[in-house]
């Protein structure tokens, strides 16, 4: 019988403090992470791995780093998609290595061998914390990081224990559900694009609806959020998405990754603009020319000027209302004038289905496309209710 242990959530209706804010805020909010009294009784006299990256912060302060000086038996670092300190590409293989400030050992997920860590690996600790900062979408896969530990714990009796953190997509649901034939590396559950669940919440939505394997969990709660909270977050969360506004953008410019188009690795603005070579001069003034850069070593149509449209000063608030558009990549798709070849394999597993290319190609409008997914949202927010941690 699983064990689904949770912090009590009357502290999240604390009216906030006229004082600073407590380590570990942010714009009011308090993670998971810096709730050290609801998790550290849960470590004592046990050997702990956590699964962690560069977001996993507690003020300006580490939790690996803090974990430590705090005397807590540290014995594993499990690393996601672009390695423990965040600077590796997307889908880079990052090597294992060690932790030189603490001496811990860093497996890496992410090595191009590991689909889940060794048998001598899992015998290495009794209780996993995950503590990653997620920003809400099916394609981003830190939650899949974290389901492939969590079945490998209920595996091996190991404890899981989710510091969580807000989620900056998680004020709306949208896309259309994953069609499970495209399950692949960037989709692993029959959820939206944009799920509107924080690592916790989709940790518990996984276990009750019988996509992860029955573990012990624990998950604790932010502080002072809810899904109508904006949360900016302190730590870039992957080395393309540096602002605010990339995340909020990342829904719709991420499909971009299944067509010819760049997206912009490789420039200032990764995420915030798109364009290709052959988009027409007379339509789109904005141009770029994709280079090597810190977290994108190749990008895509590098070397190369491309036309296409600015979205860097696109006000949020416009884009958040959008929530998830097709009007970019219909856009690009009519300027090219291409037809099937706009597209790669990898636009069905970014956008779950298969029926959405085929409605571009058909000539439809984002309008009908977005008429045709409404009701999966709507069966899905139905569906989530009950694993809901937040208003």
């Amino acid at each position: 019988m699983r064990k689904l242990l949770l912090f009590s959530l009357l502290c999240m209706l604390l009216p906030v403090a006229a004082a600073a804010a407590p380590e570990g805020a942010c714009d009011g909010v308090t993670v998971g992470a810096a709730d050290t009294a609801a998790y550290f009784p849960l470590l004592r006299g046990r050997r702990v791995a956590v699964l962690a990256n560069q977001t996993s912060r507690v003020g300006d302060e580490h939790l690996v780093d803090l974990l430590h000086r705090s005397g807590v038996r540290l014995t594993a670092i499990f690393s996601p998609e672009h390695g423990f300190r965040g600077t590796a590409d997307a889908g880079e293989h990052v090597a294992s290595s060690v932790d030189e400030r603490t001496g811990v050992p860093i497996r890496s997920l992410y090595d191009g061998r590991t689909r889940r860590p060794s048998d001598e690996a899992m015998r290495s600790f009794d209780v996993l914390l995950v503590d990653m900062q997620d920003v809400g979408l099916r394609f981003y896969t830190y939650y899949i990081s974290m389901l492939r530990m969590m079945d490998s714990c209920a595996d091996f009796g190991r404890a899981v224990v989710v510091l969580d953190r807000p989620n900056p997509n998680g004020s709306y649901i949208d896309g259309p559900v994953l069609d499970m034939k495209y399950k692949s590396g960037v989709g692993a559950l029959p959820i939206p694009v944009v799920h509107g669940l924080t690592m916790g919440e989709i940790a518990r939505m996984a276990v009750g609806e019988g996509w992860a394997k029955p573990c012990d969990l624990t998950v604790v709660p932010c502080r002072r959020y809810t899904h109508a909270t904006r949360y900016e977050l302190p730590v870039a969360p992957s080395p393309n998405l540096p602002t605010q506004r990339s995340i909020y953008l990342y829904p719709s410019i991420c499909l971009f990754e299944g067509t010819v188009v760049s997206l912009g690795r490789g420039t200032d603005r990764p995420f915030e603009c798109y364009g290709h070579p052959d988009m027409p001069a007379d339509r789109y003034g904005f141009v770029f020319t994709p280079r090597p850069t810190a977290g994108a070593k190749h990008p895509p149509l590098e070397g190369r000027l491309c036309r296409g449209v600015d979205l860097s000063e696109k006000p949020c608030e416009e884009i958040l209302a959008e929530e998830l558009t097709l009007d970019y990549v219909i856009d690009a798709y009519r300027a090219l004038g291409l037809g099937e070849a706009f597209f790669t394999p990898m636009f069905e597993k970014l956008i779950g289905v298969g029926w959405v290319r085929e409605m571009i190609l058909d000539g439809r409008s984002a309008a009908e496309i977005r008429a045709r997914w409404r009701p999966d949202v709507e069966r899905f927010a139905k569906m989530r209710e009950k694993y809901l941690i937040y208003e």
